[in-house]
């Protein structure tokens, strides 16, 4: 319903230093260069992501954040050098390279709350799975690779036509 009505608006930017606390760095160490562009993200997931957060807080009371959108191949590629642990996904095999996929987590006190260990923050996990699934997102907390702060918006042949490349 939500998604055919009103254009939702991001909200605005967050400054640099809520990004550069320990508990963050912890968990996303090289968060601070991540893209947190709105308008690099692609306009239909971007809707669908702002009903979430709508949702998340209407009805959760959980403010939600965004960490990283749009990924650039070389960026992936560097996060991909890193591990299997940070991505599992190399250039231009990853959602983010196309706006569709979106990493966040959540506001509180005016800090960013990440960590999985926060029992309130995994309960805020499993709502927003929910919710993205409810306006057709994909949650990466169903992953063998738990990643439960991404969704993206699937859709057929981006990452096959990526590959053929």
């Amino acid at each position: 319903m939500l998604l055919e009505g009103e254009q939702l608006v991001p909200p605005p930017p967050l400054p640099p230093e809520v990004f550069t606390t320990r508990e963050v760095e912890m968990v996303r160490p090289d968060v601070i260069h991540a893209s947190r562009n709105w308008s690099l993200l692609d306009a239909e997931f971007t809707q669908r992501l702002l009903v979430v957060f709508k949702l998340m807080k209407e009805r959760h009371g959980y403010e939600m954040v965004l960490i990283e959108g749009y990924r650039s191949p070389e960026r992936q590629a560097r996060l991909f050098e890193q591990g299997g642990h940070v991505t599992q996904a190399g250039a231009n095999m990853s959602y983010h390279q196309y706006g569709l996929a979106a990493d966040s987590a959540f506001f509180k006190d005016g800090k960013i709350v990440i960590s999985e260990r926060d029992p309130w923050a995994m309960r805020g996990y499993q709502l927003y799975g929910e919710i993205a699934a409810q306006v057709g997102l994909t949650w990466g907390g169903n992953w063998k690779m738990q990643d439960y702060g991404h969704v993206e918006l699937r859709r057929p042949g981006v990452l096959t036509r990526a590959a053929g490349q």
